[in-house]
């Protein structure tokens, strides 16, 4: 899939960058790999808060910063870029409609990266920059009412193993 992109949806500390750049190096053309912490950190400060409960807050004009990006991510895609997207869409399905909708006419992989919750609270404490309970209260709203292509589950299978259960889906996909 030449210019296309990869949505690997989950909750926060799923495992989805390790899946991102497992893809990446076992796709035999360079992609990109981006991310909602890319956005977040390139919008301006204080815009993205995270709540004591591990709450994801967004400040006026968020929704316009999300869609430019997504219109700049399906620029890369039409100019033949591959991007692998790194995302927690916390509106479940109605998230997804959005980005699909800014998007545009871009070729877009669905990639649903599950996770046991005990397992991401445990990579959290091990990362130390989240709060701890923040996957888990995300777990109900991030996969609610989306249709995936596929789904890999980061709880029992490595990221090179994942990989390898996207890329096979991918290529059947195609």
């Amino acid at each position: 899939m030449v210019g296309g992109i990869i949505v690997l949806n989950g909750v926060s500390s799923a495992g989805k960058s390790t899946l991102a750049r497992a893809v990446q190096g076992a796709l035999p053309v360079p992609w990109l790999v981006l991310g909602v912490d890319d956005l977040v950190a390139a919008a301006p400060a204080g815009m993205v808060e995270i709540g004591l409960a591990g709450e994801v807050l967004v400040g006026a004009g968020f929704a316009a910063l999300d869609h430019a990006w997504a219109c700049g991510v399906a620029a890369m895609a039409k100019a033949g870029v591959g991007v692998i997207l790194d995302m927690v869409l916390l509106d479940g399905g109605v998230a997804q409609r959005r980005l699909q909708a800014s998007l545009g006419e871009a070729r877009v992989f669905w990639v649903g990266v599950k996770c046991d919750a005990e397992i991401a609270e445990a990579r959290e404490l091990a990362r130390g920059d989240r709060v701890v309970g923040m996957a888990r209260r995300q777990m109900a709203m991030v996969h609610a009412g989306i249709a995936y292509d596929v789904e890999v589950d980061t709880s029992s299978g490595t990221p090179q193993h994942c990989a390898q259960q996207l890329l096979a889906a991918l290529d059947s996909w195609q």
